[in-house]
């Protein structure tokens, strides 16, 4: 069990984002950040200006690189060699924090030992970064009177992902870089208030609160405030639906705010489990490629037209006021569910009462009710309420009315006591290239479209700017397949197959290629592995064999930016 529950159990940054410029040293692995949270790419930027040490670990060249003084290009999939090479190195050389180790950690004698042929040179051979690289960045890190590492899903959608995210934990715990500013474990979160979502337990082993549904003291309080027993089995992740519902154990599906038709890796099987449900539901703000195979769809309100909190990364609460009514017959989520709710009940129980008008075009009364039970529920937001964050956020744990809020975590100590410095052994990637599919597909974001472009895609200027997907291929794979920049080819793996231009470059290595997965014409998802992290069950998205052929027919046109 890691000793930084709240840091693995929620997934938030444990520093703040405006504090990024505080760094004497920025680890950035698994983040294309200057393209997927471009503000806080900007603050690294600015941090870099200010003199900050930028190291970027990422199999493909992007922008941060340009401002780093080391990039580690490392093979998809090898993050956990690399960063225990550096612990070694650390360790080693005698560079660890032996005072913050003693008061604050455990394990440790047995961490040590797991890293012993864990040398620079074992994890050349695994990931290809030169092993006086390695200990550079080893070096560089140690050195810094506060070290910050900044990571997203290149680390965590791996079935070692769980492994690799309490690798960068160790990494962080042994240099002292916990609990004090322009440090820390930041994981960027990839989407609008999923942190909130989470904090509100949309997990299937976890209460709000990050509270286990199998902890017998957690389950008898939230049956005595929500007036009902509560289970203590755990549900299923929502990479474990599809299976689950081609062998007949789930049978409804509601699906909110998730397009999982393009964004599940070994997306076809996910489309032809969903077109196997009894009833799926889906609620959206658009008609996506999951609503267009729903039984039924609810229509929802965007962010601009409901009333309540968000959470970000930093995991600062805020406040979200309605500017204008949803359009037409949607609602915003809250309604939605509780006139669902009070229907199923049937319309005499329960819920709350503005839930219950069937043309509900005013803001929920009842968004702030629902915020208080949750304050309720979890110590960390017993202090915030819609009144001190009328004009400014606070950030949890916040445990009373006149705590200020916590911008950085384990300022004090961790929630167990010490840290638990975790002995992790490196495992590969759950799928290797081999003679019939040889090259490694790695996916990603690009600067102007988000996500499965449900919205971005309907803006003329961000269409514009990216109109389509392309794989991105090094020169000599390209010249080895005669292939000319821009020409279309067919991309396939054991999974499915894609058609879509050629981008020649030299932002991957030989052997690589990498996909944007916004483009439904051209879906990546078709190809990534469904592979899952036994801890977490998290998909393996980032790395895959994949091969590119030629395609003698006559080409379709695409255009390309």
């Amino acid at each position: 069990m890691t000793g930084l529950v709240t840091v693995l159990g929620s997934g938030a940054m444990t520093n703040t984002i405006n504090g990024i410029v505080d760094s004497d040293v920025m680890l950035v692995i698994g983040s294309n950040t200057t393209e997927t949270h471009p503000i806080i790419g900007l603050r690294m930027l600015k941090a870099v200006n200010n003199g900050s040490k930028l190291i970027v670990a990422d199999p493909r060249r992007i922008q941060l690189c340009d401002s780093s003084e080391l990039w580690l290009q490392q093979r998809p999939g090898t993050d956990g060699a690399l960063i225990n090479a550096m612990c070694h190195v650390i360790l080693r050389d005698g560079l660890e924090d032996k005072e913050y180790i003693a008061e604050r950690a455990e394990n440790f004698e047995a961490f040590k030992a797991s890293l012993t042929d864990c040398t620079p040179e074992w994890a050349e051979q695994i990931s290809n970064v030169p092993a006086a690289d390695i200990e550079q960045a080893a070096r560089t890190f140690a050195a810094a009177e506060r070290a910050g590492i900044y990571y997203t899903m290149g680390i965590t959608q791996h079935t070692s992902g769980t492994d690799n995210v309490c690798a960068l934990a160790n990494l962080a715990v042994i240099t002292g870089n916990l609990g004090k500013a322009g440090a820390g474990l930041n994981p960027l979160r990839g989407q609008n208030n999923v942190q909130g979502a989470s904090d509100m337990g949309c997990m299937p082993t976890f209460f709000p609160g990050y509270q286990r549904c199998d902890d017998e003291a957690a389950r008898k309080k939230f049956a005595e405030i929500w007036g009902t027993p509560v289970s203590d089995k755990p549900g299923l992740m929502a990479t474990e639906m599809p299976d689950a519902i081609t062998n007949g154990k789930l049978a409804g599906l509601w699906i909110m705010g998730e397009n999982p038709i393009i964004s599940d890796p070994n997306s076809d099987h996910a489309r032809k489990a969903f077109e196997q449900l009894e009833c799926l539901v889906v609620q959206d703000i658009f008609l996506t490629e999951t609503a267009e195979i729903a039984d039924v769809v609810l229509p929802a309100a965007s962010f601009a037209e409901k009333d309540g909190t968000f959470t970000n990364t930093e995991r600062k609460v805020q406040r979200v006021r309605r500017a204008v009514p949803p359009p037409g017959e949607a609602r915003d989520d809250l309604s939605i569910i509780n006139m669902v709710s009070n229907r199923m009940l049937g319309n005499n129980r329960g819920g709350y009462q503005g839930s219950r008008d069937p043309i509900y075009h005013t803001v929920p009364p009842f968004a702030a009710e629902i915020f208080t039970e949750s304050a309720s529920c979890w110590p960390a937001l017993t202090g915030i309420s819609y009144e001190r964050i009328d004009e400014e956020g606070l950030c949890w744990p916040c445990p009373d009315a006149d705590h200020p809020g916590t911008p950085i975590l384990h300022m004090g100590g961790f929630p167990r006591g010490k840290a638990w410095l975790s002995a992790i052994t490196w495992t590969g990637p759950a799928e290797l290239p081999d003679e019939e599919y040889p090259l490694i597909l790695t996916t990603g974001r690009v600067l102007y479209q988000y996500h499965t472009g449900t919205m971005t895609r309907r803006s003329e200027v961000l269409e514009e700017s990216a109109p389509s997907a392309y794989v991105e291929m090094h020169p000599e794979d390209a010249k080895s397949l005669g292939l000319e920049d821009k020409e279309v080819v067919r991309a396939s793996s054991r999974r499915g197959m894609i058609q879509l231009p050629v981008r020649v470059t030299d932002r991957t290595n030989k052997g690589l290629v990498f996909i944007p997965f916004h483009y439904r014409e051209a879906s990546v998802n078709l190809l990534t592995n469904d592979a899952l992290d036994p801890q977490c069950k998290i998909a393996e998205a980032k790395v895959c064999a994949i091969k590119i052929e030629k395609i003698e027919s006559e080409s379709v046109e695409i255009t390309l930016n």
